[in-house]
């Protein structure tokens, strides 16, 4: 009976136990590589809109005035004033629209959460759309993408070699807008960068046409 007991005791060691992580520890193990791209795509849209807005809608209304007027002056003049103007439109309008979306969530949650679950209504307050927030950064990008054409020709006073130059500039911003937005929200780069030059190419080519047509058919600059 002593030996069977020490025959058992010792069989104890060589007992082989199977370790399957938990899933806290596969996660771990994983690292930071699993990223929801899709809580990326507000704010991204956002930010690459904006971004892109500013620079075609500037660009664009430049190359417009431009095609009439040779002085660097009225081209500034012009920039800047889309400049100004684009960014009040873009932070009123998103400020209004997240505010809309706000009012909607906020009711929804008065309507769903009970009176005990405060806690749990303070965690979802914070998980609301910021309006204020969104204005600022809506406004911010619709400026940055400005910036662009309107540095691209303050410092060239040839006419037609500015209207190059801003048309140049235009189109290596609007690569980098599609190609940032691509790698960002891992989408295919070619498509994005491809998408966002022709849509601007378009805009600039119709607002120098339509405007040059109408300034060399009698009215008046």
């Amino acid at each position: 009976m002593a030996s069977i007991g020490a025959r058992d005791q010792n069989s104890s060691y060589h007992v082989e136990i199977p370790a399957h992580p938990n899933a806290m520890e596969q996660k771990q193990q994983r690292g930071d590589d699993h990223v929801d791209y899709s809580q990326r795509a507000q704010w991204l849209r956002a930010a690459v809109l904006g971004a892109n807005d500013g620079l075609v809608s500037v660009a664009s209304l430049m190359m417009g005035v431009g095609s009439v007027k040779k002085d660097v002056k009225a081209m500034l003049l012009a920039g800047f004033a889309g400049l100004v103007a684009g960014a009040c439109s873009m932070a009123i309008g998103e400020f209004v629209s997240v505010y809309t979306q706000y009012d909607i969530e906020m009711s929804q949650m008065k309507r769903e959460i009970k009176p005990e679950s405060g806690m749990e209504n303070g965690v979802e307050k914070e998980k609301l759309p910021n309006p204020a927030q969104a204005a600022l950064a809506s406004a911010m990008a619709f400026s940055i993408g400005a910036v662009a054409p309107l540095l691209a020709a303050a410092f060239v006073s040839e006419h037609r070699v500015r209207l190059a130059v801003v048309a140049v500039v235009a189109s290596v911003a609007l690569l980098v807008f599609g190609a940032v937005g691509a790698v960002l929200g891992r989408t295919p780069v070619m498509r994005s960068c491809t998408r966002v030059l022709v849509g601007g190419w378009m805009a600039m080519a119709v607002t120098f046409g339509l405007t040059r047509l109408i300034g060399t058919t009698g009215l008046e600059m």
